[in-house]
């Protein structure tokens, strides 16, 4: 059986900027994909801590150390810069892959920097 599962989240993430003509995703640092252990491109479910929206998108490589989180295209209409959002990645899974799994789950904090590792 393979089951879908938590693969990595960025909690408490504040969206730096928003382009609603840009064709759609989420752009995120660089820095913090590589250490939560999420892909450029891959999907994403964001939620607005702000306003209780939820959206599925995938993720546009950003500027290295910049801690940008951009939300582009239709979905800048549903986040404002200063919103507080999770972003959450899941990943297909056998039973056994399961077995040992650990999710990554980084908290950031001022400008998107990770102040902790769950």
């Amino acid at each position: 059986m393979l089951r879908e599962m938590l693969q990595a989240k960025l909690h408490h993430a504040t969206v730096t900027d928003t382009h609603l003509t840009y064709a759609g995703s989420l752009t995120i640092d660089m820095d913090l994909v590589d250490r939560c252990g999420m892909l450029p491109y891959q999907k994403i479910q964001v939620v607005n801590s702000n306003n209780g929206h939820r959206l599925e998108t995938y993720i546009i490589p950003g500027e290295r150390g910049s801690g940008e989180i951009v939300v582009n295209g239709a979905a800048a209409r549903l986040a404002q810069p200063g919103d507080t959002i999770i972003i959450i990645a899941y990943a297909i899974m056998s039973e056994e892959e399961i077995a040992n799994h650990k999710a990554k789950v980084l908290v950031l904090g001022e400008n998107n920097q990770v102040i902790e590792e769950l």
